[in-house]
């Protein structure tokens, strides 16, 4: 894909998986690449369920240059997780997506500090400067806590015409996206950031694609293609069933733990193993709802 390419359709955010001795296993991630791309997304995302934070600055380095790798021999999308404590590092790791053929890079806010919308601007003006390919605007603010403002986002798109994604996460969404839509004249491009949850709603109010987790990507792709071709009882069947499991996926160490461990189910990585300390555990019955959940879901997709 070139930088100017319009980016849309299914993204899925990959998991990092490591090996015994707690590095990156490389190979594995590039089979669980091998997978998702073999359920005809659109492309490749790096993210917080990637253990971006948990990674160190050279780990991240190897991660992103093994999915820019795969997606580019494929000839799909990738967008990077770039977002930092810090601008410089920020900037840094945009660069270095880049470099390796990234479309786009993807940016947290700062987690640590709470910063005014000059200072946001600043943070993600800065990385959209040093870099000529997209920024994805990620309003985490599940993790941050504080929602970006309209000001803020409207501005990053009016400075940087054709570069600037949006990925909301702050409720309600659908409002949020409606507004973001008619402050830019139905310009701004973004996308759906809850797992697939909000797909649906969002679809409706002019989404360009979503970003979901990777594991049951497969169903997300029927949804997005059901959506596109107006196909809205299908649709709804497996929005219903998605939105049920999401619901169990409560923080990023949920999400993860949960993904992990369908991933396993489905012969796609080896083991569950993740990095600590980890905030989440994914007891007998909570699997026994998932393992209910999936197989309906792969019913509904048929």
């Amino acid at each position: 894909m070139t930088p100017t390419a319009a980016i849309n359709g299914v993204l899925p955010v990959i998991q990092t998986l490591y090996t015994a001795d707690g590095t990156i296993d490389g190979p594995g991630i590039e089979k669980e690449l091998d997978w998702i791309l073999d359920q005809h997304v659109a492309g490749l995302t790096t993210g917080m369920v990637s253990d971006l934070l948990r990674l160190t600055e050279g780990e991240r380095r190897q991660l992103a240059e093994i999915v820019t790798a795969k997606a580019r021999q494929a000839g799909r999308f990738s967008i990077i997780g770039c977002g930092a404590e810090s601008t410089h590092t920020a900037v840094a790791h945009a660069r270095h997506a880049q470099r390796h053929g990234a479309d786009a890079v993807m940016a947290i806010p700062p987690l640590a500090v709470a910063l005014g919308d000059d200072a946001i601007f600043g943070y993600y003006a800065t990385i959209a400067e040093s870099i000529d390919i997209g920024l994805v605007v990620q309003d985490a603010s599940g993790y941050v806590g504080r929602p970006l403002s309209l000001d803020v986002q409207v501005r990053l798109f009016e400075w940087f015409p054709g570069r600037i994604y949006f990925k909301p996460e702050a409720p309600p969404i659908g409002r949020r996206l409606s507004e973001l839509r008619n402050a830019t004249g139905g310009q701004a491009r973004a996308f759906e950031g809850l797992g697939g949850a909000a797909l649906l709603d969002s679809f409706r109010r002019g989404v360009a694609g979503t970003m979901p987790s990777a594991q049951v990507c497969w169903a997300i792709q029927r949804l997005w293609t059901a959506l596109a071709e107006g196909q809205w009882d299908t649709a709804y069947s497996i929005s219903g069933l998605l939105n049920c499991l999401i619901s169990l996926q409560t923080t990023i160490d949920g999400y993860i733990a949960v993904e992990k461990y369908l991933l396993v189910k489905q012969n796609v990585i080896p083991t569950t193993d993740t990095r600590g300390p980890l905030g989440f555990d994914l007891d007998d019955e909570t699997k026994s709802e998932v393992d209910r959940l999936f197989d309906r879901l792969a019913a509904a997709v048929g």
